[in-house]
């Protein structure tokens, strides 16, 4: 198994902490700073607004249109706004319009009341009001409960909404390689290009298939950056086929990664078969998987949804953990909620708990697949799919087992209730394919949803659950 090396990703929040004129702006001020301390601890990148006015605090129109256009020229990813008492609750949601990003709502948990009765901040009862307003503007938000700065909820909540930032920083960023047209077989694979564009800025970069072969052509003819392919497979895998079938696979590495960078994309799409076997006699399953170690996935079968998918799940992980793109195949013979996940060798090496092998897949007579079981332990497993025009979020969870021996890349799940989720599955609008990752990302997809509009789709009964986990609970 590989050791596991990967950059966080970045996310970069806009503080803007508010108050309100009849309660105490003296202790707002206080924690103001208190916040700001906790989050540098915390080592969160944020931008703030003390040179906004003296005591950087948003309460009035004139600083927060100076809030937004700093915010703007920052490019911040998410908006949080701490009440540090009642807070402005209209200049809130002004600012929030201005700015079309997620929307975190907090607020300090209130000392004692003083004994005469007064009491200093009333941060609760401005949290209400200020979500009250966010409805009407029509700006979906998340709330982080009521809480001291040292409680662990409030890290935990910090850290999540970055998360939640950054699956829809990626969703509405997405460009997506699709390499020659799906497999005819495949109308399960088929997806709207117009529609992912005009609802989600979804943009996809069709190429034919000689475009790519063309492309292996000229890399493996300047040799370097193959030759370096060629050692890391055989430094970090067991090589079982030829040495010019090699050659290919880390050419078509080489070629893929050139090539979604041409077009400026984060992830590929590629017609995996029958066409690519004809021009080159690989299977590209090795070459997506080492695209896919690096942090940039490539799904079988032309599957962009799939893509679309793994690109979400690696941005609720903040880039931290690999995912990996699989079948739904077959029950397992003994365990009664048991399944197989498989596909024929794209999964990156580090989800691998095995050496993993280049070898021949499970239903092809060509060389360049991958065979490895992935590490058990618990995974959330996710599809983003559509049709008819309304789009979802298939998610849960689910644990690694063990299972009988399979080829390619493979790992028996266990679920909570396998006949519900095969009812799912099948009833749609979903397909055969999915996305693994092994890290509970569940509540951050959930809430993600809210801001890219779709509709999150648990496939076991926990949503009140993830609620609860949500609110800090």
């Amino acid at each position: 198994m590989i050791k596991e090396e990967f950059t966080m990703d970045h996310i970069k929040l806009g503080y803007a902490p508010t108050r309100r004129s009849i309660f105490s702006a003296p202790d707002a001020v206080k924690y103001r700073g208190l916040t700001a301390d906790r989050l540098r601890e915390l080592g969160i990148d944020f931008v703030d607004i003390t040179d906004i006015n003296a005591e950087g605090l948003l309460y009035n129109d004139e600083d927060m249109k100076k809030i937004a256009e700093k915010f703007k020229a920052e490019k911040i990813d998410g908006l949080f706004l701490p009440h540090c008492n009642f807070g402005t609750e209209y200049e809130c949601a002004r600012l929030a319009k201005e700015l079309n990003v997620p929307v975190l709502l907090w607020g300090p948990l209130d000392e004692r009341p003083e004994p005469d009765g007064t009491r200093l901040r009333d941060t609760q009862c401005g949290l209400f009001a200020t979500g009250k307003v966010l409805r009407r503007f029509r700006i979906p938000f998340t709330y982080m409960t009521n809480c001291r700065l040292n409680d662990p909820v409030f890290e935990r909540g910090i850290r999540d909404f970055m998360a939640v930032c950054n699956v829809v920083k990626k969703f509405k960023n997405m460009r997506i390689l699709q390499i020659s047209t799906r497999p005819f077989d495949f109308w399960t694979t088929m997806c709207n290009e117009g529609e992912l564009l005009e609802k989600f800025n979804i943009q996809l970069s069709p190429i034919p298939m000689p475009e790519l072969t063309d492309e292996v052509k000229k890399v493996k003819a300047e040799k370097t950056e193959v030759k370096k392919v060629i050692e890391y497979c055989r430094t970090n895998m067991i090589v079982e086929i030829k040495d010019e079938e090699l050659e290919n696979v880390a050419a078509l590495k080489v070629a893929m990664k050139n090539l979604i960078t041409k077009y400026g994309c984060q992830a590929g799409a590629i017609q995996c078969w029958n066409q690519l076997q004809s021009e080159l006699g690989v299977m590209p399953c090795a070459a997506n998987a080492l695209l896919n170690e690096e942090g940039i996935p490539v799904v079988c079968e032309t599957d962009i949804h799939g893509a679309i998918t793994a690109l979400m799940v690696e941005a609720a992980g903040m880039g931290e953990t690999r995912s990996f793109f699989a079948d739904w195949t077959i029950r397992h013979p003994d365990n009664a909620n048991g399944e197989l996940l498989q596909h024929c060798g794209p999964w990156p090496i580090s989800v691998a708990r095995e050496t993993p092998k280049i070898t021949y897949p499970l239903a092809f007579d060509y060389p360049g697949a991958i065979t490895a079981e992935a590490k058990h332990g618990d995974v959330t497993l996710a599809r983003f799919d559509g049709d008819n025009g309304e789009y979802s979020l298939l998610l849960g969870n689910a644990k690694g087992i063990d299972g009988p021996k399979g080829m390619g890349t493979y790992l028996w799940v266990e679920v909570d209730n396998i006949k519900r989720l095969e009812a799912k599955i099948v009833e749609g609008p979903y397909i055969h394919h999915c996305v693994g990752i092994h890290k509970d990302v569940v509540p951050v997809l959930y809430e993600a949803c809210k801001y890219i509009g779709i509709q999150p789709d648990l496939y076991d009964p926990i949503e009140e659950d993830v609620k609860a986990y949500l609110r800090g609970e």
